[in-house]
């Protein structure tokens, strides 16, 4: 490289210029303009602007060199690797470590540390927690052994962590309202509607404790069970999570971890969207004020009998954008596949104003139906193997099996008899393809059916938390460890779906964290990196879109530099 002097009647201009051979012909690139002399004499800090100039074009130079420079490593077929030479390092957690840095996490971890007068570094231990939550979800010990195979190594010791985590508790709400601001500026909120609902996670310990109360989970796991409540908001982005005893009511955990949204993360204008195990009417009057609303998910089946009639009649109903009425039992199935009939109505439950909207889905009947048909086959496969005995729940396919202790004749038998319970497959059929939402709100159908349709983001996360970081089974008793430990998920979750959202949702949460741990890295004899992984769509996305690279044939020692301070 070299410099260029373009001097025109009224100024001097420098470039960086060097040749280059492009189909067999030379030609001059500029690299850089660096400015007329007077901009120049601003950078150079009272240099002389050329000599400055000069020294700049070096420095380029030098770097290109060590760039292209080739690598020579050299091994013997007959040396033993020693067992203490660690050689296979992760390079994915780069990616998580630039969106963490990003969340300003580690300026929350200074501020705590220094509250605190902490004598460990609590930013290497929760981005290392949170780094191996995602990429090696499995306990403490685990995640302080995994984080070894980071290319940058941990500066903490094992029992840091558990000293850490009563911090990261007594920090869990300061922590929660730091990362909503800070987390705008990675993707855009969008608070004014939000999601909430609850799920549960089971320990494996033998005592119960505060927190984590002996309840049969929805798995029948007789282990103490905590429960989870979450908001996210319109984007699935999460925004606060709550930590509760499973004997705690869920419908109350929406109230309290809302108002607290409104105290700390200062929102106002809401619209919270529930499932209908949240539909209580207390919620419903909470975010009937101000410019709060609500749009709950309304069971069919509980609806007063008048409503319910209405509900079902095959008669009046609409189509979005359509003036037209139609009667659903003269509709053509194969044509209207894809369409969602509606109908409407005001309604007044326990003194509470509230629009009933019914929908009505051909998919969604035939959906249901073919859920169903499976469910009665596996019933009548546990008929035919003569049970003894069996349990099931509102939603297991036993449900379908009817006993009975008497004969077709009539007469009393020791032997149980099992049937499929055909009154209750025609009760339930009556109701294939409806689903109805109960709301306060005053926007067009179809804008309320799409926020709800909205509300698989949360169920979408639940599921990255206890199936991708495996979160369902907690090894911890102590209250303090059980906060910190949903601390570091939620981060975890905030992070994960910050990354799906940088790559405009193109890859599922599950196919980026398999790549991210597939990133992998052996290292060689002068500190070089060779990559051990095979570049795919989403490796070229993420280098695309984070602005480095993984994979070229070698990363030198140089290069790991410059990738742990742009990460940072």
């Amino acid at each position: 490289m070299r410099l260029a002097v373009n001097k025109s009647k009224y100024t001097t201009s420098i470039y960086v210029i060097k040749s280059v051979f492009e189909n067999g012909v030379s030609r001059t690139k500029v690299v850089e303009k660096l400015g007329t002399l007077e901009k120049i004499a601003a950078r150079s800090g009272g240099q002389d602007p050329l000599v400055w100039a000069k020294q700049y074009v070096a420095e380029l130079t030098l770097k290109e060199k060590q760039k292209n420079q080739k690598v020579v490593i050299e091994l013997s077929p007959t040396k033993v690797i020693s067992c203490a030479d660690r050689r296979l390092f992760n390079g994915g957690y780069f990616f998580l470590q630039r969106l963490y840095y990003d969340l300003g996490l580690d300026v929350i971890c200074n501020e705590i540390s220094n509250k605190y007068s902490l004598d460990y570094d609590l930013n290497s231990i929760l981005s290392r927690l949170i780094y191996a939550r995602i990429i090696y979800p499995e306990s403490k010990l685990s995640a302080y052994e995994e984080s070894q195979k980071f290319i940058e190594p941990p500066k903490f010791q094992f029992h840091d962590v558990y000293q850490s985590l009563d911090v990261i508790a007594k920090e869990a709400d300061y922590i929660q309202s730091a990362l909503y601001k800070n987390s705008q500026k990675c993707h855009a909120h969008n608070s004014r509607i939000l999601f909430y609902d609850s799920t549960n996670f089971f320990f494996e310990i033998d005592e119960e404790i505060e927190l984590n109360q002996y309840k049969i989970s929805k798995e029948h796991s007789p282990n103490p069970v905590a429960q989870l409540g979450l908001f996210t908001d319109g984007a699935g982005i999460p925004l606060a999570f709550c930590i509760n005893p499973e004997n705690t009511n869920e419908c109350a955990t929406l109230n309290s971890l809302e108002k607290k949204l409104i105290k700390d993360f200062g929102l106002s204008k809401l619209v919270v969207c529930t499932d209908v195990a949240l539909a209580s009417t207390t919620n419903s009057v909470f975010n009937n004020f101000d410019d709060k609303a609500f749009i709950t998910k309304q069971s069919i089946k509980q609806l007063k009998g008048v409503f319910r009639q209405w509900a079902l009649d095959e008669n009046g109903w609409n189509i979005f954008n359509n003036h037209d009425i139609y009667n659903l039992s003269a509709i053509n199935e194969c044509a209207h596949k894809e369409t969602i009939f509606y109908k409407e109505r005001w309604i007044n439950e326990n003194g509470l104003e509230q629009r009933l909207i019914v929908m009505f889905s051909v998919n969604t009947k035939n959906y249901q139906r073919k859920i169903r048909e499976g469910q009665i086959n596996r019933a009548l496969k546990l008929i035919e193997n003569n049970p003894k005995t069996f349990e099931s729940s509102q939603n297991d396919y036993k449900r379908l099996i009817s006993t009975m202790n008497l004969t077709t004749t009539g007469e009393v038998t020791e032997n149980t008899i099992f049937s499929i319970n055909e009154e209750l497959i025609k009760e339930e059929s009556m109701y294939d393809g409806y689903y109805a939402i109960c709301t306060n709100l005053v926007d067009s159908v179809s804008e309320i059916a799409k926020i709800n349709r909205g509300r698989w983001e949360i169920e979408e996360s639940f599921r990255i938390m206890k199936t991708d970081f495996k979160m369902r089974s907690v090894h911890l008793s102590k209250n303090e460890s059980i906060e910190a430990h949903f601390t570091t998920c939620f981060i975890a979750l905030l992070i994960s779906r910050l990354l799906e959202k940088k790559l405009d949702s193109k890859y599922t949460s599950r196919e980026i964290i398999d790549t991210l741990r597939e990133l992998n890295f052996i290292k060689e004899k002068g500190e070089c990196y060779i990559p051990g992984f095979i570049p795919t769509e989403i490796t070229n996305d993420i280098h695309e879109r984070f602005g480095f690279r993984l994979d070229y044939e070698i990363l030198v020692l140089s290069y790991i530099k410059k990738l742990q301070k742009l990460t940072k």
